[in-house]
């Protein structure tokens, strides 16, 4: 009879799939942290500002237009939270990608892909700025602050995806 090795801690860490409960309670207890040490959580406000600041690079004074209202030279990409927070989602991203085992380049197949893609990153975009926020401030910061706005939000994003869903398939 052959004896069985017990997994490694990398194994079980990044070999092995995560459970959807897993991920669930360990955002839970991440969203629940900054809530308490940090604030509300927002996403979207970070990005218009580097938006700003890459249009700088070439030359053109986005500081002067009317709705930065000259923001953005005291701007402070490590000193500001938001910021920071943005890159934390983006670097959890890639952890929970290598932690679920689903880590892989993909060839894009058609220039539909990008185009559908980049579009539609402009279109959130543009719809969290005339929102005033996204989902991240509508949901995950209201949620842990037991706001109905939060639970009202959850329960249209349900119903939205369920609809986009069945329209994809």
């Amino acid at each position: 009879m052959e004896e069985q090795k017990n997994p490694t801690l990398y194994d079980r860490l990044l070999k092995t799939e995560w459970s959807y409960y897993t991920g669930a309670v360990m955002i839970t207890i991440l969203a629940l942290c900054l809530a308490l040490f940090s604030g509300t959580w927002g996403a979207s406000g970070p990005f218009f500002t580097w938006f700003g600041k890459f249009v700088g690079l070439f030359g053109i004074d986005t500081d002067s237009w009317a709705i930065y209202n000259g923001s953005l030279e005291g701007y402070k990409f490590f000193g500001n939270q938001a910021s920071m927070t943005d890159i934390g989602l983006l670097v959890g991203a890639l952890i929970s990608c290598l932690l679920a085992a689903q880590w892989k380049i993909r060839k894009i197949k058609h220039w539909k892909q990008v185009a559908a893609a980049v579009i539609g990153g402009l279109c959130m975009g543009f719809g969290a700025k005339i929102a005033g926020g996204c989902n991240i401030g509508g949901l995950f910061s209201s949620l842990p602050q037991f706001n109905l706005s939060g639970w009202v939000f959850l329960l249209f994003v349900f119903i939205g995806a369920t609809v986009g869903g069945r329209l994809r398939s």
